[in-house]
């Protein structure tokens, strides 16, 4: 009936059915619970299952997206957390007690008019998901726990599980924990690797326009901790603007976005090999619509290949709040950082450890003006500390003074040989034993207290919103009127007249006009310096200043220190040794090249020869 061709056809397709049913995939058992009950409440609903849905433990996920966004609301003692179903993730977060500096009747809002919610997925920079998630009211808990399901364009699968961290946790105000379930449908054609996908980290820009430190991203890696300021992106004078950057590395601890005293954290609990990019964007701000710099930015998930069937569960630590160092130091590993106090971290550390604990002190007593107070007090304490290499400075600087009419006679003997003068005037400083930088330890000493400050100050939220007498806000200028169009600060200008009446109660040890006219001009640079920066810092400076002014006028009512030459001499210094080399220079040089010995006084005369 059938000829031998027909056979061998029915036989081969009779043997391809048999492998393909051997090698189909077989339902997951755990998944068919959730898959027939989702079939008998479609039916109990009149609606039929979708035949469409994969096949997984991620079944649940809508074919079709529902129709209007959801918004629901987790929140803390400190922060209100709106979270979105367009793109599954917190659309912002309202700090309650961080007034805002441009509507004082209003909160603080992080990542205020982002295009995505923080934690959005995206498959590339800037290519943020707008797929609108289904929330998922029988998984989630009322003020608890919020889950988000839906399906990617990329055919992914993704659950998102927002939750609310315990209090008893270090930083709880300000945290949620967040767990992204990913699956690769079982009808899949091929794996999906996933490090080309990331999770939004929000943005960030300046929250006024008085914000000196810009915004930027940061992240840390191995220990290592990255900034990289909003700037980078529109370029200067010695670099040229950037459309993306974007950084990998095999132990990425966290990556994230911050202001001058907000951030935007994203940490995963387990760390791995991970990526962050960031892009930059402009905006306006203030009444006069100035133009600031902000980022956004992406943290990528792990290098994992995912596989047909496959699925993949990563958790992660999710902050959206303020620069506290206190706070984030008993955070612990790591999260200090992000305080980014750079060089002199050490110091600024240290500098905020004394304000905190010695405000927390008085505080106790009124919390009137308590943050002003702090600050004075830990001026004080600081300077009552150098106290001691202050009074050796001065006493050295009087010696010094004692010695200007020698150093005149020597440039009028040396008028035309400044080497000389110099190596003159470092044989009397060896002569009458005087250290002529000891007069100048305490201003090194201070410079990395100061910048230690300056840098502290920068990113101290405990000061915003916090006044000081006629101050409203010490994290800002205090600026108290306009004039001309021109900000009139008070308390820069006492610190520059302050600093004008210190230098002026200084004894006068250099013969230099040079330095003379530079060390008067020191007052008019800091005065500049200090203007526009948080009046903090321009109230530590001026509290520094009247404590000098007190130690000197102290200093001067005391007995005159004696100028005695040292018995016996003793060799040259090294100053001395090298003013005489630069001397020999000099003098080679006038010689055209030619070895020039030392002058050591006339030469003996040599007797006649005898011969033989």
């Amino acid at each position: 009936m059938y000829d031998r061709k027909t056979w061998i056809v029915v036989i081969a397709c009779s043997l391809l059915l048999a492998v393909n049913w051997y090698f189909m995939p077989k339902p997951d058992p755990e998944a068919l619970p959730q898959a027939e009950e989702s079939a008998e409440e479609g039916a109990k609903d009149g609606a039929e299952p979708s035949k469409e849905e994969p096949q997984g433990v991620l079944t649940e996920a809508p074919m079709a997206p529902p129709v209007e966004s959801k918004i629901v609301t987790l929140e803390t003692p400190d922060t209100l957390f709106t979270l979105t179903s367009l793109g599954g993730g917190v659309k912002s977060a309202e700090l309650k007690h961080q007034k805002s500096v441009v509507n004082p009747e209003s909160n603080v809002i992080l990542n205020e008019g982002a295009a995505s919610p923080v934690g959005a997925l995206s498959d590339g920079p800037d290519r943020l998901e707008t797929i609108n998630y289904a929330y998922r009211e029988q998984d989630s808990i009322p003020g608890e726990t919020v889950v988000f399901l839906g399906k990617h364009p990329s055919g992914l699968v993704v659950k998102k599980t927002w939750a609310i961290v315990p209090a008893d946790e270090p930083g709880s105000s300000y945290l949620l924990d967040l767990q992204v379930d990913v699956e690769n449908s079982r009808d899949a054609k091929s794996r999906v690797p996933l490090e080309h996908f990331s999770l939004f980290l929000g943005r960030a820009k300046p929250l006024h326009t008085k914000e000196l430190t810009p915004s930027g991203f940061f992240w840390r890696e191995d220990g290592d901790f990255h900034n990289e300021n909003a700037t980078e992106f529109s370029g200067g004078m010695f670099s040229k603007a950037k459309s993306l950057i974007s950084e990998t590395s095999e132990q990425m601890n966290y990556a994230g976005v911050g202001s001058q005293l907000f951030a935007t954290v994203i940490r995963p609990t387990e760390v791995r090999s991970g990526g962050i990019w960031s892009k930059g964007f402009s905006t306006k701000l203030g009444d006069d619509e100035k133009e600031v710099l902000g980022v956004r930015a992406g943290y990528n998930l792990p290098a994992v290949n995912l596989n047909p069937g496959d699925r993949q569960t990563f958790s992660y630590k999710v902050f959206m709040g303020p620069k506290d160092n206190r706070m984030l130091r008993r955070m612990g590993d790591g999260w200090a950082d992000i305080m980014n106090y750079g060089w002199f971290s050490v110091f600024s550390r240290f500098m905020n450890f004394l304000l905190v604990n010695i405000h927390d002190l008085i505080s106790k007593i009124s919390d009137k003006w308590s943050w002003g107070w702090a600050i004075i007090l830990v001026t004080v304490l600081v300077r009552a500390l150098m106290w001691p290499l202050y009074a050796r400075s001065n006493r050295t600087m009087k010696r010094m003074a004692k010695l200007k009419p020698e150093m005149d006679k020597l440039k009028e003997k040396y008028p035309d040989d400044p080497t000389k003068v110099q190596q003159e005037v470092m044989g009397l400083y060896r002569k009458f034993g005087i250290n002529p930088v000891g007069g100048c330890l305490p201003m090194l000493a201070q410079i990395p207290i100061f910048f230690g400050f300056y840098r502290m100050l920068q990113y101290a939220v405990e000061l915003r919103g916090n006044g000081f007498l006629w101050v409203d806000d010490l994290s800002m200028p205090d600026t108290v009127a306009q004039v001309m169009g021109y900000p009139l600060n008070i308390l820069p200008i006492v610190m520059g007249l302050s600093s004008f009446v210190q230098m002026q109660m200084m004894p006068n040890t250099s013969a230099d006009k040079t330095q003379q006219m530079i060390m008067k001009l020191m007052p008019l640079m800091f005065f500049f310096f200090c203007y526009n920066f948080a009046s903090a810092l321009a109230l530590y400076w001026t509290t520094s200043n009247v404590f000098s002014i007190f130690q000197t006028w102290l200093t001067q009512r005391m007995p005159e220190p004696e100028l005695k030459a040292k018995a016996g001499g003793g060799g040259k210094s090294f100053m001395e040794k090298m003013a005489a080399a630069a001397e020999q220079q000099q003098k080679m040089k006038k010689a055209q090249g030619r070895v020039v010995e030392e002058d050591k006084g006339p030469k003996k005369k040599r007797g006649p020869r005898t011969g033989g």
